[in-house]
């Protein structure tokens, strides 16, 4: 993306960066006194932006600098805080859909589940707590869209902008006692194909507390205009964001815009920001990303092939319980005559799952629970069970 043919105003460094000062520092929180900038993240990587997100909410002081951060991801599935990666991903197939795969990140605050790549551009408004509006931001997001490319827009809900019902905009937020930030990203050329394939849902058996997303019908914005591109539209709605009064939506033209700081290019890196390393690899763990998943269970029925039955007709039932990610009991219905070791009935192999990570990495203790540790090999019956386990594992 050719961000550099935007000018700096304002020339962006660790040493001109306003941090908070929480003792001595008293802040003339007057609108009157606010400038505005633009940040433009020169990193594509889901979990370094959402780094630097959570770093300005942590550290950036707001009082008198409001910031818009715009921002592009490489394929990837950004989910809210609290919700489940394996309910709201199609997770077997996410390392395929793309050339490089697709990852699962979840973000420092609610919403829903949506499918990132670099067409579509992320925006995020950060002020002080007390001055977040998220109707004023989307204003600017309408009048931007209709002033450069006579696109209408209209709200769905408070988060949601839409065209003819069909999604163009979604947001979400977080306000903490000091900072809040208002996230909002914009379909402007997604792939349709690879964001179905991401968030594919099936019946997968789960249940769960977690709030589950309902994925809407989008429209990207170059199909109602072909001329909007991600650069357009980056410039387009730094422009309009610079050119708004911070407590109006009364239109302050070049001059207002003019008297701002301007687009600034932002390296999220350690030498810029010191501690975004710490909270990149925060974002980019396993336990950050499936660690943190609510309690859940997934139930399912496998019939099992009369050979193995002698003929007493019988479904197996698996029923597991996963908690932060990691299997916490499974419980296997086993039909009169399918263990080898001629057991029916319920039969418990926490023992073996017992902290495994929920993945077919469990598949290999399950296997040593069913034959024993003398055992080498199973036989067909057991090798049907620990199929239908691993089929668990790689459908949700």
């Amino acid at each position: 993306m050719a961000l550099v043919q935007f000018a700096t105003k304002v020339n962006f460094s660790p040493i001109t960066m306003a941090y908070r000062n929480f003792s001595s520092k008293t802040v003339n929180s007057a609108y009157k006194n606010i400038k505005k900038s633009v940040f433009l993240s020169q990193s594509t990587n889901v979990y370094t932006n959402l780094a630097l997100e959570d770093w300005l909410y942590r550290n950036f002081d707001f009082n008198n600098h409001h910031v818009l951060m715009l921002w592009r991801n490489d394929p990837c599935v950004v989910i809210g805080k609290h919700q489940n990666p394996w309910i709201e991903t199609n997770t077997s197939e996410l390392a395929h859909i793309t050339e490089s795969g697709v990852q699962v990140a979840r973000r420092n605050c609610g919403g829903t589940a949506i499918y990132h790549d670099e067409g579509n551009l992320n925006m995020t408004f950060f002020t002080s707590a007390n001055k977040c509006n998220h109707g004023h931001n989307m204003e600017v997001v309408t009048r931007a869209l209709f002033r450069n490319y006579g696109i209408s827009v209209k709200s769905m809900s408070s988060n949601t902008l839409s065209i003819r019902n069909l999604k163009v905009c979604g947001s979400a937020g977080k306000v903490g006692s000091i900072n809040g930030y208002h996230h909002c990203a914009m379909f402007v050329n997604v792939d349709k194909v690879d964001r179905t394939h991401s968030l594919q849902q099936t019946n997968s058996g789960i249940r769960s507390t977690a709030p589950k997303s309902e994925q809407s019908k989008i429209l990207n914005l170059c199909e109602e205009n072909p001329k909007i591109s991600i650069t357009g539209l980056l410039r387009a709605v730094g422009w309009e964001y610079l050119r708004t009064p911070v407590n109006s939506l009364k239109d302050g033209g070049k001059d207002l815009a003019n008297k701002q700081n301007g687009f600034q290019m932002i390296n999220p890196t350690e030498q810029w920001f010191p501690g975004i390393t710490e909270l990149r690899n925060k974002f980019s763990d396993w336990e950050w990303c499936y660690g943190n998943t609510p309690k859940f269970t997934v139930t399912k029925s496998f019939s099992v092939p009369n050979e193995f039955l002698n003929g007493v007709n019988g479904d197996l039932h698996v029923t597991m319980a996963v908690e932060h990610g990691r299997i916490s009991d499974v419980s296997l219905h086993i039909p009169s005559g399918l263990s080898s070791t001629g057991f029916s009935g319920t039969a418990n192999v926490i023992t073996s799952l017992k902290h495994q990570k929920f993945s077919e990495d469990a598949i290999n203790a399950l296997q040593l629970s069913l034959c024993g540790n003398e055992c080498g090999f199973l036989d067909d019956k057991d090798k049907f069970i620990t199929e239908c386990v691993r089929q668990i594992m790689t459908s949700v």
